[in-house]
Order: structure tokens, then C-alpha cells, then sequence
């Protein structure tokens, strides 16, 4: 298993967020959780480009504080939603051989759902630890709507399961076994 952290940068972490508090409580739990028991934490940050205040060298792009990287850990700079779209990140999780893909991270309809699906086009199993992930409200849903509706429906036994945060820290500690890909 690998833990991929999408996003989680300071021009978008903040009280904007559904259920922002629960968000970086589990979301630091599952990081915690991952370190300690050996299971790589890599972290992906998405770059809008010069100028945009969210690219390289802006502070809005820089990791939030509260999960920063520890020394050592992967970081990689995508400019599409998919975290696939950086193709050393590709290259590295298909030579690591892992199968399973944890995620968590930022914005839920965004770069979690284009990394979620294209994980699993690619034959991961992927796992979403419920209260790991959020959103903004947008212009069609409210952001609890918009994070019910990835969570709820539009994941779950289609592209990834959708776990508890307890069900998700003990796959890591080995645990529970990951169920089997499905569909």
C-alpha cells in the first residue's frame, strides 16, 4: 500500500473546507499512522501555473502546515487533476508493484475524483478513508452535497472503497485484509 496526499496546500486549506477540522484531524491520523508503520507517504501538489499565485515558488502552493512532509518523503508538481498526469509519480507507483493506493486530500471533485478514477483504470485498488477528503461549495452543489455524492454514490463500489477512518488505520497496521478490487 502507498498513501498518496493530493493537494493538501495552503491557498486552499482552510475553513472554506466541508467539515474542516474532522478533515485535518483524519487526514493527520491516516499520515501518522502510514509513518509508523512503514507504508510510504508520497505527497502530490498541483501548480495552476506562473502568475497564477498557485504555482512554484508562491507561498498558496507550498504543502499546509499541518501535514507537511516528513524528511525523506516523495513530493511530485502536477499541472493536470490526475496525479497520473505527472508521469514520473506514474512511472515510480508501477515499478513499486504496490496494488492498493490510499488517498486523501484536496478538493473531492477535483483532482481526488480524477485520481481516484484514473487509479483505477489503471488497476489499483484504491481506498478512500471517510473525512480524508473535502471540498468548497460550488456553483451547482453546496460543498457537504458535493462531498455526500463522490463519498457515498459516485465512488464507492464502483471505483474505490470507502471506509471508515478506523477501517482505514487498520489496513495499515495489517490489520483487516484490503478487499479485492471489484467491477
Amino acid at each position: 500500500m502507498v498513501l498518496l496526499v493530493v493537494d493538501i496546500q495552503k491557498g486552499i486549506t482552510d475553513e472554506r473546507l466541508y467539515h474542516f477540522d474532522e478533515f485535518i484531524k483524519n487526514t493527520v491520523r491516516i499520515i501518522e499512522t502510514a509513518r509508523k508503520n512503514n507504508v510510504e507517504v508520497i505527497y502530490i501538489q498541483h501548480d495552476d501555473g506562473p502568475g497564477t499565485g498557485f504555482s512554484i515558488g508562491d507561498d498558496e502552493f507550498e504543502i499546509a502546515d499541518q501535514v507537511k512532509p516528513a524528511q525523506g518523503e516523495k513530493r511530485y508538481i502536477k499541472e493536470t487533476n490526475s496525479c497520473f498526469g505527472n508521469k514520473e509519480l506514474a512511472g515510480y507507483l508501477e515499478e513499486k508493484k504496490e496494488d492498493t493506493l490510499m488517498i486523501v486530500g484536496l478538493q473531492t471533485n477535483f483532482c481526488i475524483d480524477a485520481t481516484v478514477k484514473s487509479a483505477f483504470d489503471r488497476g489499483y485498488k484504491v481506498v478512500i478513508p471517510k473525512g480524508t477528503n473535502s471540498t468548497f461549495d460550488n456553483d451547482y452543489m453546496d460543498k457537504e452535497t458535493t462531498y455526500k455524492y463522490y463519498n457515498e454514490m459516485m465512488w464507492p463500489k464502483r471505483f474505490a472503497d470507502c471506509i471508515s477512518v478506523e477501517e482505514a488505520v487498520a489496513q495499515i497496521l495489517g490489520d483487516t485484509p484490503i478487499a479485492s478490487k471489484k467491477i
